[in-house]
């Protein structure tokens, strides 16, 4: 198979840890990103084992003018970067009301902004290339909305309209874009990349208010084989707009869209009555 270079962003943990562990085991390059310069140690095996395939470079997602930074140099410096994995992110629980501004401006930032700017940056580059592969790693729940989970339900959803319509615009310079949609996983995102905020006891009664007090059980999902999956669709063509990866998640992916879809259906006499025919 023939070997490629990958830009991943988030690479010290989860997803882009294992991602850049098979790539750089089966001969590819990497460019990855960690947040900080404390995070090295967390990487150290990769740039001793592989320091002819592996460099990095310290990315906060949420810095715009850095990131395009990076994502000019990992161009310039290798004759083409074939894929770009956008994983960087964190998760977020509280019910709506707790969530500070900052939070809000925070996680948006860093899903939502940082996401896009990350895979903007990279399209000019992309397309004078003659092509290449854009992966997002999302969530189940960018489709499946949970209480408690609002505002990085908000960040997930966008993301993924981003991506759905950018598929549409980068297609005609062969331009693939790829979402994943991983269930839960045991990865560090469950434990370190998931943050809480305050808590007001009046939504002890909401459904908000679950991951309180819901048992810990190991997530189903094996991040080594998420990330096996990701690999394989980077040579799937044309590039698949949606990956879903977990059976917890297709089972509530597939209920929840059909309860979206018995809506849509449920108001087709009804929507074209606001039409200028209808007067």
């Amino acid at each position: 198979m023939e070997k490629k270079t990958w830009l991943i962003t988030g690479v010290s943990s989860g997803f882009g840890y294992e991602l850049t562990r098979q790539l750089l085991e089966s001969g590819n390059n990497v460019v990855g990103t960690i947040q900080k310069e404390s995070e090295t140690e967390k990487i150290r095996f990769f740039y001793e084992t592989y320091p002819n395939q592996f460099e990095y470079e310290v990315l906060d997602i949420a810095d715009s003018y850095t990131s395009s930074k990076v994502v000019e140099g990992a161009f310039k410096r290798h004759t083409s970067v074939d894929v770009i994995v956008s994983n960087a992110g964190y998760g977020l629980y509280g019910a709506a009301e707790e969530v500070t501004k900052k939070e809000i401006d925070d996680i948006i930032a860093a899903n939502l902004t940082g996401s896009i700017m990350f895979i903007k940056n990279s399209l000019s580059f992309l397309r004078k290339q003659g092509g290449g592969r854009i992966i997002q790693i999302s969530s189940f729940e960018g489709q499946v909305a949970t209480p408690g989970s609002s505002i990085y339900n908000a960040t997930k959803f966008g993301i993924e309209g981003f991506c759905e319509a950018l598929s549409q615009e980068v297609a005609p310079f062969n331009i693939g874009v790829t979402i994943i949609e991983p269930g839960k996983s045991r990865t560090s995102f469950e434990y370190a990349s998931v943050k809480t905020t305050g808590s007001l006891s009046e939504y002890d009664i909401s459904p908000a208010h679950n991951y309180l007090t819901r048992t810990i059980s190991p997530s189903p999902g094996n991040p080594t084989l998420v990330a096996a999956r990701i690999i394989e669709s980077s040579n799937i063509n044309p590039a698949p707009l949606r990956i879903i990866l977990g059976k917890e998640a297709i089972e509530e992916t597939i209920s929840t869209l059909e309860s979206r879809l018995a809506v849509y259906k449920s108001q087709i006499k009804t929507a074209p009555t606001s039409d200028y025919n209808n007067i």
